[in-house]
């Protein structure tokens, strides 16, 4: 109700616990880039599907009952394309949002899918009201006008155990983050101008899931569908699953 006039910045971004959730996913981004730097992927080192390391598991891991909760939901259901929303600037990021380089606070880190990814990313940016305006400020001093609002995210700032790197490489997941105003606390008054800034972005995106080759994988003899099959694309070092 105190709006951004009198809100800080961290407000409300921690759990009860003192979790912040949006660095609270596994990483598995070193286990890959360490694997891939020891020429292990794919032979002996898989580059999609990673697993979650052991100590993530353990009962006094720091990781929020919600964490777990929404890992468990993204095991059972083979989502394909998703979003995350945050608020404070206007922008959408898309993975690695972790940092190659383990010292660097920003560096450009694509991932193998980084054609897609810029694609989705650009489709929610052109069509949102607000980062589409040519009347539109600055949110605060990054200029990400001039990339046409997207940027890779760890080329922004490195977040390690981010949803986005987590769904891509642990599941078939595309996830992007849509910052999605520069009000973190927007007024109720406010709310229904956020909304079309935003709806035509969150149609648009999610009919995006019909682009690209889909189908059925089956077995020539039965018809049967073949469940776990490894899809991979030359050139692309990241494979995913039926």
């Amino acid at each position: 109700r105190q709006g951004s006039e009198l809100s800080g910045w961290a407000m409300g971004r921690w759990t009860y616990e003192g979790i912040d959730l949006n660095h609270n996913f596994a990483d598995l981004n070193t286990a890959l880039w360490d694997a891939e730097d020891n020429d292990l992927v794919p032979h002996e080192f898989p580059n999609h599907y990673i697993p979650i390391p052991e100590y993530y598991t353990f009962a006094n891991a720091t990781v929020a009952p919600e964490t777990r909760a929404v890992i468990d939901w993204m095991q059972r259901y083979p989502f394909v394309l998703s979003a995350n929303l945050h608020g404070g600037e206007l922008v959408v990021t898309y993975p690695f949002d972790m940092t190659r380089t383990y010292w660097k606070a920003q560096e450009l880190t694509p991932t193998a899918d980084d054609g897609v990814f810029r694609w989705l990313a650009t489709v929610y940016a052109t069509s949102n009201l607000a980062m589409a305006s040519e009347e539109r400020r600055l949110c605060h001093y990054d200029d990400f006008i001039r990339f046409g609002n997207i940027i890779n995210g760890a080329n922004g700032q490195t977040v390690p155990g981010s949803m986005n790197d987590f769904s891509y490489l642990h599941t078939n997941c595309f996830e992007i983050t849509v910052e999605l105003s520069c009000d973190k606390f927007p007024h109720a008054s406010e709310l229904p101008a956020e909304w079309e800034n935003n709806r035509e972005s969150l149609l648009l995106y999610m009919e995006q899931v019909h682009r690209g080759i889909k189908g059925v994988v089956r077995d020539r003899d039965t018809e049967q569908g073949i469940a776990n099959a490894i899809i991979s694309v030359d050139g692309i070092n990241h494979d995913i699953r039926t």
